[in-house]
């Protein structure tokens, strides 16, 4: 059974860098669609970033559009989220997730997602 673990998770100052990666253990997803969601305490998880299997095709929240990056390296089965110019309002627990399917197939719901990392927190201060 294939698992999405997540790293890079940690507290950093408003402004600062932060880069997280999502790597499938059990076999390779090299043809899905994945991403990363977030979630925030009492509130519903929301998407951030997506992007096809080919790294082709990006959809971006508009709240992280020009600070967050998300890309991918099939041959290291991995996929990143590279953080920029953070703010507090980004503390949420970070979420990958994978998919059979196109890129934007979950920018507006998540019940398209078949595979849920465990989750990283990110927080930052201000």
């Amino acid at each position: 059974q294939v698992q999405l673990v997540e790293s890079g998770g940690g507290l950093v100052q408003a402004g600062d860098s932060l880069k997280l990666s999502c790597a499938p253990s059990g076999r390779t997803l090299s043809s899905y669609s994945m991403g990363w969601f977030r979630q925030a305490p009492g509130k519903e998880r929301e998407f951030v970033a997506v992007i096809n299997w080919s790294g082709g095709t990006l959809y971006y929240a508009d709240s992280v559009k020009g600070r967050f990056t998300i890309t991918r390296e099939n041959a290291k089965n991995t996929v990143y989220l590279q953080m920029d110019s953070m703010k507090p309002e980004d503390t949420e627990v970070y979420y990958c997730a994978a998919w059979a399917g196109g890129a934007s197939t979950v920018v507006i719901g998540t019940s398209r997602v078949e595979i849920w990392g465990k989750g990283t927190m990110v927080t930052v201060s201000a």
